[in-house]
């Protein structure tokens, strides 16, 4: 995971086990196929995709549900 997608996340999602919470519950929706919300000309691993999702506020969550596309 790239520092800067993290430090840019953690201004989203504050708590650090939330935020990795949110990033591994996404990876896996990820990893089965759902599309990702963000595109890019370089090539990111699942994990940055996840960080700029919600760096870009694509998804969001809830402290009860999964993690939701916005």
């Amino acid at each position: 995971m790239r520092d800067d997608y993290i430090k840019q996340a953690l201004l989203k999602i504050q708590d650090p086990n939330i935020l990795i919470n949110v990033v591994s519950r996404r990876v896996k929706q990820l990893r089965r196929g759902n599309r990702a919300l963000v595109e890019s000309l370089e090539k990111l691993t699942t994990e940055d995709i996840a960080l700029r999702e919600i760096i870009e506020d694509k998804i969001s969550y809830d402290a009860g549900d999964d993690v939701v596309p916005a």
